[in-house]
């Protein structure tokens, strides 16, 4: 047992959450895994793997049960991200992008939306959380999306961009600025948004350099009305719930990162495992050995921060931007440092696609970008020590 695989064996989670846990690994090699080069080919949406997942009752990891979920512990939610990612990125993110959409619903809804759209999700719905514009990305606060009150309901226009489960999504997480409020941040509100509303349209798929499987689209907003029972808490609220769903989806993202760099990792040593050079396998070189010792321990030191913040959650820690903004650069920046020297180990190998070390490395580059550029994050941990 290597040092990696220790930590596995220490993370706190109890004996039901194992035993999901090996259930998701048994799909992961089974189904996803095998699946995972034939969707990355095709940009189909990997909607066998997403069954597959449905088949174990996932989504119903973090619904409270009163809304028909099972609740697990945070730990075990990224535990479950991580192993997905590993066996396929595309399908990872967009399992993970089900609990960034709906968790301000659970942590602020109440309780008639709750009861009304939480089953859905638990039942195996997607979710999607729409932030981003062309004018709205690192600075939420440049939205333009609006909401107007009409009586009993809300007249939402406007466009987002690249939206994870944006075409497919049954709820979507969405925020706007609200007509009658003024200031960039005081207007800001969040509302769910249902599947099916007339006025919604899916404007493009980009066409991505990894996680080719996962959708991200562009969708607009035409006059759409939605029951002002959707919006969550109050016209103007929708900063603090932004704020407290990115602090939940950033260890999220660092989970899905280091799922692609472990088995990038993994690869890796397989194949110098093996791979012979001048009489000696690859692992048996001193240069090898030391470029192995730095990226395992990278990825150990990342791992253990990420299961530290998943303890602080579980205990019913609150105060946990600035941990969550250090695992989420350190993690990516980790996968793509990862990733990229295994194709390098790989040789001429890891740049063709009978590996998935060239795969892997493609759908690592975008974790250093999305819920906030890597450059964001430094910035939000620099400034966290100036003295007022």
């Amino acid at each position: 047992m290597n040092i990696l695989e220790r930590l596995d064996e220490s993370i706190m989670l109890n004996a039901e959450e194992r035993q999901l846990l090996e259930s998701v690994k048994d799909v992961c090699r089974d189904v996803i895994a095998p699946n995972a080069a034939q969707f990355d080919e095709s940009k189909e949406f990997p909607w066998e793997n997403i069954k597959a997942i449905n088949q174990l009752g996932l989504n119903a990891m973090f619904v409270p049960e009163a809304y028909g979920g099972a609740l697990l512990s945070y730990s075990a939610y990224l535990a479950c991200v991580r192993e997905i990612s590993k066996a396929c990125a595309s399908t990872g993110i967009i399992w993970a992008t089900n609990f960034h959409g709906m968790k301000p619903l659970i942590d602020f809804g109440n309780e008639e939306q709750k009861t009304r759209l939480l089953p859905r999700i638990a039942e195996g719905g997607l979710g999607s959380l729409a932030i981003t514009e062309p004018s709205a990305g690192s600075d939420a606060t440049g939205m333009k999306l609006s909401f107007t009150p009409d009586g009993d309901d809300i007249i939402v226009n406007g466009s987002k961009i690249f939206i994870s489960n944006g075409d497919f999504a049954d709820l979507y997480l969405l925020f706007g600025k609200w007509s009658e409020i003024e200031g960039s941040k005081e207007a800001i509100s969040a509302l769910v948004f249902e599947k099916g509303t007339p006025g919604f349209s899916v404007l493009g798929i980009e066409k991505k350099m990894g996680h080719r499987a996962a959708s991200t689209a562009a969708i607009s907003f035409d006059n759409c009305r939605v029951p002002r029972a959707n919006l969550l808490m109050n016209p103007g609220d929708g900063l603090k719930i932004l704020l407290s769903s990115l602090n939940k989806s950033r260890p999220s993202v660092a989970a899905h990162a280091l799922g692609i760099a472990r088995a990038a990792l993994e690869d890796g040593v397989e194949y110098i495992n093996q791979r012979k050079q001048s009489g000696k396998k690859i692992i048996e070189f001193q240069g090898i050995q030391f470029q192995l010792a730095d990226l395992a321990s990278e990825l150990y030191l990342c791992e253990n921060l990420m299961w530290s913040i998943g303890r602080l959650v579980d205990n019913g820690g609150k105060d946990f931007g600035i941990e969550a903004s250090i695992l989420k650069y350190r993690a990516t920046d980790a996968a793509m440092r990862i990733t990229s020297d295994v194709v390098g180990l790989l040789g001429g190998y890891g740049y063709c696609q009978d590996y998935r070390a060239e795969r892997l490395m493609r759908d690592a580059k975008i974790t250093q970008i999305w819920e906030g550029t890597n450059q964001i994050h430094r910035q939000l941990v620099g400034r966290h020590f100036i003295q007022k």
